[in-house]
């Protein structure tokens, strides 16, 4: 692995957002419409006093956190569809460029996105609501981690299905996130779910994440057990799509699809 050559791509892709109005409103304006949307909602839920714990703080921590590991996930996704949209995924693997190399850029220009992202996110969280992000401690950071790493998992599948299937799959890219919301227990616990979608809910690192995240907020305690089953799940879903984009590139390259692919 040859970091000149992950550096590379790296620049290519943060030149691409220099002129680029929509690249721009996917980082600035839609993160901070949603903000805006909930975070007015929740200030009018925490003025009706409808719980013992303050509803601004539970759902504004979930929705900069959810929309944390969305960037990463469509980061990954349209880093790889960039090169597909302007015609130069082939020419990328024609040159000495690894795969392992092409994933790493990926995850440097997604840590990237998400850096911005999380300082714009949390400095209007407070000018606006007076919500501390720092002010969870840093036990909320391994849940964090654990995050943005089943986006990127997500990415890196969502890719592999597009090599596989080609460009009519790509809208997996921006969907798929959304159907995993609902089980993932983002503003609401699992016990509200059917009790069959329970086990659907409890195989999601997501769910552990914020049942965790909850729960630091009500105890100010590190809940282990669901810091566990994040890790583990996430490792387990890390590993297997990883062993599966490796198979659908193996197979794309050995059939020739990289050029139907451009």
């Amino acid at each position: 692995m040859k970091l000149h050559r992950i550096n590379a791509l790296l620049i290519r892709h943060l030149y691409l957002y220099q002129r680029s109005v929509p690249r721009l409103m996917d980082i600035f304006f839609w993160p901070i419409l949603e903000l805006l949307l909930w975070g007015f909602l929740s200030a009018y839920l925490d003025k009706l006093n409808v719980a013992d714990f303050s509803v601004v703080t539970v759902l504004l921590g979930a929705i900069i956190f959810w929309d944390l590991m969305s960037q990463s996930q469509r980061t990954i996704s349209t880093s790889f569809l960039e090169e597909v949209w302007e015609r130069n995924l082939l020419n990328i693997f024609v040159t000495p460029l690894k795969l392992a190399e092409f994933l790493t850029a990926s995850v440097l220009i997604a840590l990237v996105r998400i850096a911005i992202v999380g300082v714009v996110m949390a400095g209007l969280a407070w000018t606006l609501y007076q919500f501390n992000f720092l002010g969870f401690g840093l036990y909320l950071i391994p849940f964090m981690i654990n995050l943005l790493v089943f986006g990127w998992t997500l990415g890196f599948f969502t890719t592999a299905i597009i090599l596989r299937f080609g460009s009519a799959a790509q809208v997996l890219a921006f969907g798929l996130i959304f159907l995993l919301q609902p089980f993932s227990a983002v503003f609401y616990p699992v016990s509200v779910l059917p009790h069959w979608l329970q086990y659907v809910a409890q195989a999601l690192p997501t769910t552990h994440v914020f049942e965790g995240m909850r729960a630091v907020i009500a105890t100010g305690t590190l809940p282990a057990d669901k810091l566990f089953w994040a890790f583990g799940t996430n490792a387990f879903y890390l590993v297997l799509v990883l062993w599966f984009f490796i198979r659908m590139f193996a197979r794309v390259k050995t059939k020739g699809m990289l050029m139907k692919l451009d």
